[in-house]
């Protein structure tokens, strides 16, 4: 995985990354911003990616994949970007900063573009408005929420509890304190300790967390 620039965002991802076994080759035109992550990834250089015979030197058009983490230089990111295209890298995430922004990154040819700062200010918001310990936007309008049953849903199978039908949404895994995560069927009943993951659009998500 090819991932260029490191910032919090970009360093996030190369150490997830290299964290979870994935070979990285990281870059980045600030000399001490590179050392400073020299210890934690195998593969960190000082160069400019927005140099087209840097960028083959250093042999990104032999990644598949690549992560265009530049924001605040829009110029960089979108002329990153469209040079990684033009040496056949297959998908590129791209990271934005404007709606704009991920326009121009999406007619140059970035087939994932991500607003890091945008989704997560939305799923804050989310978070402190009401019981939630957990949200992830799927889909456009679809959602995944962590959270802890209410006094209804307690001690009745789930399949009685007609949740989806005043609600619209799905009980789809439940933890147990101690335990793991398990499937949830119809035949869960719920307890005041247990954490629950649900599922639905995200107007009928919001609807339920308020009624709790």
């Amino acid at each position: 995985m090819l991932v260029v620039g490191l910032g919090r965002y970009g360093s996030a991802v190369a150490l997830e990354l290299t964290r979870r076994g994935t070979e990285v080759l990281a870059i980045d035109s600030r000399p001490k911003l590179v050392e400073s992550l020299a210890g934690q990834l195998a593969h960190v250089v000082t160069a400019d990616a927005t140099d087209p015979e840097t960028l083959q030197q250093l042999n990104a058009q032999d990644f598949y994949r690549a992560v265009v983490a530049i924001g605040t230089n829009v110029e960089a990111s979108v002329l990153v970007t469209s040079l990684l295209v033009d040496l056949g890298v297959d998908t590129i995430w791209a990271k934005a900063v404007t709606p704009q922004h991920g326009r121009i990154l999406s007619r140059v040819g970035a087939h994932h573009v991500v607003f890091p700062e945008h989704d997560m200010g939305e799923r804050t918001a989310h978070l402190v408005s009401g019981r939630m310990l957990d949200y992830v936007e799927i889909d456009e309008n679809f959602a995944m929420i962590k959270t802890t049953p209410a006094r209804d849903f307690v001690g009745i199978p789930l399949g009685e509890s007609r949740l989806r039908s005043k609600f619209g949404v799905t009980v789809v895994a439940v933890k147990s304190s101690g335990e793991q995560f398990t499937y949830a069927t119809a035949e869960t009943v719920l307890t005041y300790d247990d954490t629950i993951t649900v599922v639905g659009t995200i107007d009928d998500i919001e609807r339920f967390t308020n009624w709790l």
